[in-house]
């Protein structure tokens, strides 16, 4: 195990953020008044101990965890094998691929898209396209991920010729028409599209809904938490049972404070309830049976005044998903690994 550990380490230190791993380190440091020697020991030893990158120990809030409760959270080198193995390779495509996710689960998608290659093949097709987007078109590429390769363009004119020579430029290849919130979720955060994160584990012919979380954008037109160097929108554990968002919103940013009011909108967090709950947990429950060739997966999910539309699924979805719960899965997981 421990020549597998350190083939980790070069991959972490190649990887690691590390002008977030000091500004994490002289928060910690300042907080609670430890020296660096100390907190660089400790990083080393989560290391190995825990096959955890640098930056776990300050995400998942180490320094303040006893090593039992430490031993609850399945750090990056442990959800990369959980992945591979619950999600291989062969099966990844479907979700790894925007455009096949959308072809093979269209029926809950709510919304009109097309790739470039449709845009150009036929002008009458884009043409009709555009003029039904409303104000506002989404440019994504369709294998990128983490919010990355998106953005909400206003449409210039409805001229196909201008779209794809934008999307050509940027390198996009698929065009999707821009999901219009339900109102409570306006009322929470108007910028931008607020998801829900659901992870499912499907096992043994059987779908369970691990947890979930409600992504708030702040004066960003795009939810996703790792924007901003975690530090512009926040996360919002949701009660699986009720739908009702059960403890303050959390920025993956370790020193921004927990939010219980919306810096904006002064929407307050803690008690606001996700519309059409059952029904969202309806559709990735359905998805996860239909995709069950990768077992272990992120659904987002938009709601809309006449209910959930599946934005994607992520078979890679980000460990620091588990931040805004303050929970790990570690112990989940093993069992799981035992039963394929």
């Amino acid at each position: 195990m421990i020549t597998k550990r350190l083939l980790y380490i070069p991959y972490y230190l190649f990887k690691t953020n590390w002008k977030l791993f000091f500004k994490y380190s002289r928060f910690v440091k300042a907080q609670k008044g430890v020296s660096f020697f100390r907190l660089y020991k400790e990083v080393i030893y989560t290391m190995f101990k825990h096959n955890a990158s640098p930056l776990d120990y300050f995400s998942f809030n180490f320094f303040d965890l006893s090593e039992e409760e430490r031993a609850t959270y399945p750090c990056t080198g442990f959800m990369y094998e959980y992945q591979l193995k619950m999600n291989p390779r062969k099966e990844r495509a479907v979700l790894h691929d925007k455009i096949k996710f959308l072809e093979l689960l269209n029926d809950f998608s709510g919304r009109q898209w097309a790739s470039i290659a449709m845009l150009k093949s036929d002008k009458k097709f884009a043409t009709e396209f555009l003029s039904k987007a409303g104000k506002k078109l989404v440019l994504k590429n369709s294998t990128g991920g983490a919010g990355k390769q998106v953005e909400v363009i206003e449409i210039p004119s409805g001229i196909p010729e201008s779209v794809i020579a934008l999307m050509e430029a940027e390198h996009f290849d698929l065009a999707e028409h821009y999901v219009i919130q339900h109102d409570e979720l306006m009322r929470m955060s108007p910028s931008g599209v607020n998801t829900v994160r659901v992870v499912t584990q499907y096992i043994e012919g059987r779908v369970i809904i691990l947890f979930a979380f409600l992504r708030v954008s702040v004066n960003s037109s795009v939810d996703n938490l790792s924007v901003g160097n975690y530090g512009v929108n926040f996360g919002a554990a949701i009660n699986i049972e009720t739908g009702v968002i059960s403890g303050p919103g959390v920025y993956l940013d370790i020193t921004k404070p927990d939010v219980y009011y919306h810096p904006v909108t002064q929407t307050p967090v803690i008690g606001f309830k996700i519309p059409y709950w059952d029904e969202c947990k309806n559709v990735v429950i359905k998805v996860s049976a239909l995709t069950s060739g990768n077992r272990s997966v992120g659904w987002d999910v938009a709601i809309t005044n006449e209910g959930p539309v599946l934005i994607e699924g992520n078979h890679n979805w980000n460990l620091l998903s588990m931040s805004p719960g303050r929970k790990g899965f570690k112990k989940e997981f093993l069992q799981y690994s035992t039963m394929i």
